[in-house]
């Protein structure tokens, strides 16, 4: 068992995003992508968690059959929404019970009816707090390079993660284009007097649609420069392609101005991550 704080610590990491599966196919493509990143001997894997902890016990699942059948480090993402304390503490018990010792707490997406009666919780700071109190994981929150969507202002965000970040060990972005958006990011950060990891999350596109959709939620842009590129392919695997590319290049650069490691959201899917990975010359690192 091998907790991330300590990971960055030591060295710069590489480590993959996957979401629970919702059907026995999608869990036949998890655990091909499984198989094939785990080749590539990452520090650590993350599964996500529905809106409103609507994947509680599917995040549960994977994370269980990871310790049990793999030899990958899981940390499970831990929201806020829809949740009472009671049952907080109850899926914290469950994760220790799994040898999981890194958490990701989060605030979480709203259920499509909105946030339900039945939380304790307001914000992710709150969840957080309650994480922290059992002393019995390393825990990373989220940072978002563009600024969070519902935050007043830039500053009343940096705050706010500089907040989370005097509890947490490191923290992980939401994806984003730019290199420049992660290095003032860490600069405002420093200014502020945290030298805690914040590590870059990079989603490589390979779809025009979906990933604006995303990028609209997370309050990230999607450049117009790549856009133009996207536009110009005729066909899927172009898109993946310049995708690809561009997903390499921004790694490249966060490698070369020192980013502490790097995150990949690989939507379950193992090529793309791999192409990325190879490209990079990730494995070396």
């Amino acid at each position: 068992m091998t907790r991330v704080g300590d990971l960055l610590a030591t060295r710069r990491t590489l480590s993959f995003e996957f979401f629970p599966p919702k059907s026995s196919n999608a869990q036949m493509n998890l655990g091909m992508a499984v198989g094939e990143l785990q080749s590539l001997s990452p520090d650590f894997v993350s599964i996500t968690y529905g809106a409103g902890g609507s994947d509680r016990h599917r995040t549960g699942d994977v994370v269980k059959w990871m310790r049990a059948q793999t030899d990958l480090e899981p940390m499970a993402h831990l929201t806020c929404v829809g949740h009472t304390r009671t049952e907080v503490a109850g899926l914290l018990v469950d994760h220790r019970r799994n040898g999981v010792e890194n958490i990701l707490a989060l605030g979480g997406d709203m259920p499509a009816g909105g946030v339900p009666d039945s939380t304790d919780y307001r914000y992710a700071l709150d969840l957080l707090e309650d994480v922290a109190a059992t002393g019995c994981f390393s825990i990373g929150v989220a940072a978002h390079p563009e600024v969070h969507p519902r935050s007043e202002s830039r500053r009343s965000d940096r705050e706010h993660l500089a907040t989370k970040l005097s509890m947490a060990d490191f923290a992980i972005t939401q994806f984003f284009f730019d290199a420049e958006h992660y290095l003032r990011l860490v600069d405002e950060m420093a200014a502020l007097g945290v030298d805690k990891p914040i590590v870059p999350g990079i989603m490589p596109v390979t779809n025009l649609r979906q990933i604006r959709r995303m990028a609209e939620m997370s309050g990230a842009e999607v450049p117009q420069w790549l856009i133009d590129r996207l536009e110009m392919c005729t066909t899927p695997e172009q898109v993946r392609r310049v995708g690809i590319d561009a997903a390499s290049t921004l790694c490249r650069e966060l490698v070369e101005a020192g980013a502490p490691g790097l995150h990949l959201y690989t939507l379950n899917s193992a090529a793309t991550a791999k192409e990325i990975v190879v490209n990079v010359d990730l494995v070396a690192v």
